[in-house]
């Protein structure tokens, strides 16, 4: 019985990763609007979604949907499922976040030969630490901006007959996203403490972009409790801060954070790295307008 099990599960993801020759080119995507009624663009999390969703705005004919679910938050772990790869079967274009945030695009790019993956981080230099590169590009508003370009860019090789209407909404929010970065820059630079703790590394290109200092991480990775040597660091390091606070991510448990505060007397905050919400184009712009009001409470 195993083995027919076996068997059957091995057809069934060839049926589902089988694809037709090489992998797609803009020019074998153009005119699939004309064939099928429509061009499905497929994204891999919630922040790509949001950008993916506001270069798309308005165009008849283009559906975006998001392979992952809306709380799934950050795709480290994550294991692709036969309902996710059968939305990628049936896509044209698959919107990765890359930097090493989605660990099975090597695989799709290899298994779905028929589909044409977009990067958005192609673009932006990383930031390398003792654990490697750091993928959470977007929380930088910076970095988001070049997603959306690098987003635009791409969408208008795969479907050339909206490349104009591509272009023109990239242009739009790129503009609202800088001028949120324009307001931030104008909450969050006066403020007088610059050191920070947050919750896991989401926030090292926030802190790079308005020159914040991470003096310590509750968590490296969320659900991995500290060690009692890191517990003991970062305490010491809260409590040599002139004012005491401490991000936790509105995705994840805060105990930890909470053991840290009882010890220290530091005040809890949230900041949110984006990789949640709702399903409106505005929602980024909105959550990164609240962490710097949530910043200029806590540093002031």
């Amino acid at each position: 019985m195993k083995k027919i099990l076996s068997i059957l599960l091995c057809l069934l993801l060839t049926a589902l990763f089988s694809g037709c020759g090489g992998n797609k080119t803009a020019s074998d995507n153009a005119g699939n609007t004309e064939k099928n009624g429509e061009f499905k663009i497929v994204t891999s999390f919630y922040p790509i979604y949001i950008e993916t969703i506001n270069v798309t705005k308005g165009i008849d004919g283009v559906v975006v949907e998001n392979m992952t679910k809306p709380q799934t938050g950050c795709l480290h772990d994550y294991q692709m499922t036969p309902a996710d790869m059968k939305k990628l079967e049936n896509a044209d274009v698959f919107v990765a976040n890359g930097a090493g945030m989605e660990a099975f695009l090597d695989d799709i790019i290899n298994e779905q030969k028929q589909l044409y993956v977009i990067d958005s981080s192609a673009n932006i230099p990383l930031l390398v630490d003792e654990h490697g590169e750091n993928a959470h590009v977007w929380v930088s508003v910076s970095n988001s901006i070049t997603q959306v370009q690098t987003i635009a860019e791409e969408l208008s090789k795969a479907d050339p007959q909206h490349a104009e209407q591509y272009h023109k909404n990239a242009d739009e929010y790129i503009a609202r996203l800088q001028q949120l970065k324009d307001e931030m820059y104008a909450v969050i630079d006066p403020l007088p403490q610059r050191k920070i703790v947050t919750f896991h590394e989401a926030f090292p290109y926030f802190a790079q972009e308005f020159n914040l200092e991470i003096v310590g991480v509750i968590e490296r990775e969320p659900g991995t409790s500290p060690s009692p040597s890191e517990l003991t660091d970062i305490i010491n390091q809260v409590k040599a801060m002139p004012t005491k606070a401490l991000f936790a991510e509105p995705q994840y448990s805060s105990t930890a954070a909470e053991a840290i505060a009882n010890e220290t007397g530091a005040k809890i905050y949230t900041l949110d790295p984006v990789v949640t919400g709702a399903d409106d184009a505005d929602a980024y712009i909105e959550a990164m307008q609240k962490n710097a009001r949530t910043l200029q409470e806590a540093l002031k």
